[in-house]
């Protein structure tokens, strides 16, 4: 499976606005929807991505766990629907629901949000303060499929601990690793 590398969004660069359908409960939410007192997580993932089927329980672990002590988390998908039909808005609401989200899975349909965050893979997790700056970018752990590291989480939920404590978070980060966003033609 071809593999693409997150960005890395600049630390300190605000979290660009959005508005966006949730696929589950039918509602238009916005970043102000989804933030919360401690910082926010927002991530970019689809439903078929081998890497985001790969860690998905963990991501539904660690937001269980965070979303309780003050940070708001919401997935987005900004996949070509016509390309991908597996990734569509209905199958979105069905996978959330099958996996138990905590969190708003919302559709970026134009695909301007997922440009406006300069996301380039699924899963691509991106961490604001309770400023609305990144503190955080990149990848959740060292796992990925076939490489026989487990799944843990450590380098998201060793940000979280720090960002929910109030410590400065390490500056020294990974790029995720995943499938590139199916970008419109």
């Amino acid at each position: 499976m071809p593999q693409s590398k997150s960005t890395m969004m600049p630390l300190g660069t605000v979290a660009p606005a959005f508005s966006l359908p949730d696929t589950v409960s039918g509602n238009t939410l916005s970043l102000s929807d989804v933030k919360s007192e401690k910082g926010t997580v927002v991530m970019f993932i689809c439903n078929h991505c081998p890497y985001v089927i790969y860690v998905q329980d963990k991501v539904v672990e660690l937001a269980c766990d965070f979303q309780n002590k003050g940070v708001g988390f919401v997935a987005i998908s900004a996949n070509d629907v016509e390309n991908y039909p597996e990734d569509a808005p209905d199958l979105m609401k069905e996978h959330a629901e099958k996996h138990n989200f905590p969190f708003p899975y919302l559709y970026d349909e134009s695909q301007q949000v997922a440009k406006a965050f300069d996301a380039a893979c699924t899963p691509d997790f991106f961490v604001f303060d309770s400023q609305g700056k990144c503190v955080y970018r990149g990848r959740m752990d060292g796992a990925t499929p076939g490489n026989n590291v487990p799944v843990t989480g450590e380098e998201l939920k060793m940000a979280l601990n720090y960002l929910v404590e109030g410590l400065p978070i390490d500056t020294e980060q990974h790029s995720s690793i995943g499938c590139g966003i199916k970008w419109k033609k």
